[in-house]
C-alpha cells in the first residue's frame, strides 16, 4: 500500500470498479424484470431495451463531443473507448475476413448476468452498443459478432460503415 493517503492499489482500483460494474448490472438486472413482470415479457423487454437504447445515445453523444472538441471526423476510429480499462479484462483488435473487430474476452457485465441466471435480460444491455454508435455517427453500425450472452466463448464486435 502507497504511503500517500491520496494513492490506492491498482487492485483496490480495480475492486472499487468491479463494485461499480456488478451494481450497475444489478440495476439493469432490476429495472428490466420489473418491466418484464409488471408489463409482461414483451413489453417489458421492449421497453428496456428502449432505455438502453436512450442510454447509448448519451454514451455517443458524449462520444461525439469529445471528438469534435478535438477537430477530428466522426469516424470508428476516432470514437474514444469510454469503458475503464480495469473493469474488463484481456481485450483486444483483431482483423477477421479483412475487418477489424474488437474482442472482448472479460466482461463482468456478463458474469453477473450469468449468475443471476438471467443471461437473456443482460442481453438487452448489450444493445448500448449499437445506439451508442448510431449516436455518434448515424453512418456506423455497430454489430455483435460474438456475445458470451448468446454462449460465444467472447464479445467480438464489427463497427461498419452504412455506406458501401
Amino acid at each position: 500500500m502507497s504511503s500517500n493517503p491520496e494513492m490506492i492499489s491498482k487492485e483496490e482500483a480495480a475492486r472499487q470498479v468491479h463494485s461499480m460494474i456488478t451494481r450497475l448490472a444489478w440495476l439493469h438486472y432490476s429495472f428490466a424484470r420489473t418491466l418484464m413482470k409488471d408489463l409482461g415479457e414483451e413489453k417489458g423487454k421492449a421497453l428496456s431495451k428502449k432505455a438502453v437504447s436512450l442510454y447509448g445515445e448519451l454514451v455517443g453523444k458524449g462520444a461525439q463531443a469529445k471528438t469534435k472538441a478535438k477537430g477530428l471526423p466522426l469516424t470508428r476510429e476516432n470514437y474514444s473507448e469510454d469503458l475503464p480499462s480495469l473493469g474488463w479484462g484481456h481485450s483486444e483488435t483483431v482483423e477477421v475476413e479483412g475487418e477489424k473487430r474488437r474482442r472482448v474476452y472479460t466482461c463482468h457485465l456478463a458474469k453477473i448476468w450469468k449468475e443471476l441466471g438471467a443471461p437473456e435480460v443482460g442481453r438487452l444491455y448489450c444493445y448500448v452498443d449499437q445506439a451508442k454508435y448510431e449516436a455518434y455517427n448515424p453512418d456506423l453500425v455497430c454489430v455483435h459478432v460474438k456475445n458470451v450472452l448468446d454462449g460465444d466463448p467472447y464479445c467480438e464486435l464489427a463497427v461498419r460503415s452504412k455506406k458501401k
